[in-house]
C-alpha cells in the first residue's frame, strides 16, 4: 500500500516554496542514525587458552603479536629480492588488490543512497491538437518550457535500512582487504619456502656431484686394476653400480632444481634473476627465533580471522536491513524552478514553479517474502559465526602444528647429524678393512651408499626445520600490512527507533 501527498504550483510568491523547503529540512533532521541490526558480539574462542604443553606458549611476543616485518625476519638478500619482486608482480596478489578496489567502489555506490540525488534539467515541448479532437473545433497549438532542479525518490532512512546496507558493504570491503592481506602473508611464506627448497636442492646437488666425482675416480682406479689383473670383474661392476647410482641421483636432483626455479618464476611473477647454486645453508643463522604468545593474539594479527569477523559484522547489518523492511518506507520527490508556455517567458516574473511529493509505502501482503528474507539473513549470520569459529580453529592448528614441527624436527636434525657422522665413520672403517684385505668391497659399497643417503637426509631435515619457522611466521600473521584506516567512515550503531523484537 502506498500513500502519496504532493503539491505542484506555479506562482509568483516565494512563501510557499520557503515553507516547503523548511518542511523538507525538518524531515531531513528526522532521518536519524537508527539501525535495527543486532549488536556485534565476538564469539568466544573455540580453542584452548594455550598451545599444547611443550611447545613454548609464552615468550617475547606478548599476546601473540608479531610486529616483525618480513625484511627483518628474512635476512638473506636474494630472498628479500625475490619477495619484493613477488609482491610487485604476483598475479594472485594483483587480483586480490583489484578485488579490494571493486569492493571499495561497491561500498561507495551503496553509501551514495544515504544522500539525496540532486539534478538540474530543462525541457521544452510544442504540440498541435486537431480541431476534431477538442471542443472548439479549431486546431490548437501550445507549448511548455521548464527549467528546474530537484531530488527524486530519496528514501528517508528512519529505520536504518539504507544505513545497514551501507554497513554491510563497508564490512564487505574490509573483509576483502583483509583477504588481500592474507594473500600477501601467504605469498611471502610461499616464496620463502620455495627459496629454502632451492637452497636445499643446491646443497643436495653439490653432495651428489662430489659423490659422482669421487666414484668416478674410484671406478677409474678399479678399471685400471682389473686391466693389470689385480682385482676381479665383480668388484669393477660393484664400483660401477655405485657410480651409476650417484649419477642417477645427481640427474634427478638437477631436474628437481630446475623445476624449483620454474616454480619460483611463476610465484614471483617475473624473472627472479640469476639463482646460482649456493651451499651450504645454516639453519641456525637464516631465521630468527619466534615465540607464539597466546591464541587470543591471533584475533588481531591473522588477516583471515579479521576477514571472517568483518563478514560476521556484514551479516548482522544485513539482518538490520531485513528487519527494517517490515516498517513503512518514506521517500521524497521535489523540484524547484521556472515554467512557461512560451520560451521567452521562461524567466519572467511569476514563472516560478515547485513541487513536493512525499510518499509512504508499506507492503501488506508479499507472500512471505520479507519474513523469508529475514530468516535467510539470520541463517547467513549463523553460517558466518560458524565460519569465524572454524577459521580460528584452523589458525590455532596451524600455529600448533608449526610449533610441534619446530620442536620435533629440531630433534630430528640432531639425530640425522649423529647418523651422518656415524655413517661417515663406518664408510672410513669399511674402506680401511678392504684396503687391508679384511673384507670384500661389497661392505664398502653398502657403507658409501648409506653415507650418501644420510647426507641427503640431513640436508632435507635441516630444510624442514627452516620451513617450520616460515610456517610459524605465516601462521602468526607475520608480514601482514596495516589495515586500511576506515574508522572515519564506519557507521556507528545508533539507537533503534523500533524494538527489533516487534519484527515478526
Amino acid at each position: 500500500m502506498q500513500w502519496k501527498a504532493g503539491a505542484c504550483l506555479r506562482c509568483g510568491r516565494g512563501g510557499a516554496a520557503s515553507r516547503a523547503a523548511a518542511a523538507g529540512l525538518a524531515v531531513l533532521v528526522l532521518a536519524g542514525c537508527a539501525t535495527l541490526a543486532p549488536p556485534h558480539e565476538t564469539p568466544p574462542l573455540p580453542v584452548p587458552a594455550s598451545y599444547p604443553a611443550g611447545d613454548r606458549a609464552e615468550g617475547a611476543l606478548e599476546a601473540g603479536r608479531l610486529d616483525l616485518a618480513w625484511r627483518s625476519y628474512f635476512t638473506d638478500p636474494l630472498l628479500q629480492q625475490l619477495i619484493e619482486t613477488a609482491l610487485a608482480n604476483n598475479r594472485d596478489l594483483r587480483t586480490a588488490a583489484l578485488r579490494v578496489d571493486e569492493a571499495r567502489a561497491a561500498f561507495r555506490i551503496q553509501r551514495s543512497d544515504r544522500f539525496p540525488g540532486i539534478a538540474v534539467g530543462a525541457q521544452g515541448a510544442r504540440s498541435r491538437v486537431p480541431g476534431d479532437l477538442n471542443t472548439t473545433g479549431d486546431a490548437l497549438v501550445g507549448g511548455e518550457y521548464r527549467a528546474e532542479f530537484g531530488l527524486s525518490s530519496w528514501e528517508l532512512d528512519l529505520w536504518g535500512r539504507v544505513r545497514s546496507l551501507e554497513a554491510s558493504a563497508l564490512e564487505g570491503w574490509l573483509a576483502t582487504d583483509a583477504a588481500r592481506q592474507a594473500v600477501h602473508v601467504a605469498l611471502i611464506g610461499q616464496v620463502a619456502d620455495g627459496y629454502l627448497g632451492l637452497r636445499e636442492l643446491d646443497e643436495r646437488v653439490e653432495i651428489a656431484r662430489k659423490s659422482v666425482a669421487a666414484r668416478e675416480a674410484s671406478y677409474r682406479i678399479f678399471q685400471r686394476r682389473y686391466e693389470v689383473g689385480s682385482t676381479s670383474r665383480l668388484e669393477v661392476t660393484q664400483v660401477q653400480t655405485l657410480l651409476t647410482q650417484a649419477q642417477m641421483l645427481h640427474a634427478q636432483l638437477a631436474q628437481q632444481r630446475e623445476q624449483q626455479i620454474n616454480a619460483l618464476r611463476v610465484l614471483v611473477g617475473g624473472d627472479p634473476g640469476p639463482l646460482a647454486q649456493k651451499a651450504p645453508f645454516d639453519e641456525t643463522t637464516v631465521l630468527v627465533q619466534l615465540s607464539p604468545g597466546l591464541p587470543s593474539g591471533l584475533l588481531t594479527q591473522r588477516p583471515d580471522i579479521i576477514a571472517a569477523e568483518h563478514r560476521l559484522r556484514a551479516s548482522n547489518a544485513n539482518i538490520g536491513a531485513a528487519r527494517a523492511a517490515f516498517l513503512p518506507r518514506i521517500a521524497l520527490t521535489a523540484s524547484y524552478g521556472t515554467a512557461s508556455a512560451e520560451l521567452d517567458g521562461l524567466f519572467e516574473s511569476g514563472s516560478r514553479a515547485w513541487s513536493f511529493v512525499p510518499t509512504i509505502s508499506l507492503p501488506i501482503f508479499d507472500g512471505g517474502r520479507r519474513r523469508a528474507n529475514l530468516a535467510l539473513s539470520e541463517v547467513r549470520r549463523d553460517i558466518a559465526v560458524a565460519e569465524y569459529e572454524q577459521t580460528i580453529q584452523a589458525a590455532f592448528r596451524e600455529v600448533a602444528d608449526a610449533l610441534a614441527a619446530h620442536r620435533w624436527v629440531s630433534a630430528q636434525v640432531e639425530v640425522a647429524r649423529v647418523a651422518r657422522d656415524a655413517q661417515a665413520e663406518r664408510a672410513r672403517l669399511a674402506q680401511l678393512r678392504y684396503d687391508n684385505g679384511s673384507s670384500a668391497y661389497l661392505e664398502v659399497l653398502d657403507a658409501q651408499r648409506d653415507l650418501l643417503d644420510a647426507e641427503q637426509q640431513l640436508v632435507g631435515t635441516r630444510r624442514a626445520l627452516l620451513s617450520s619457522q616460515v610456517a610459524l611466521y605465516s601462521a602468526l600473521g607475520g608480514g601482514a600490512e596495516p589495515a586500511e584506516p576506515v574508522a572515519a567512515i564506519r557507521p556507528e550503531p545508533g539507537p533503534a527507533t523500533a524494538d527489533a523484537r516487534l519484527i515478526p
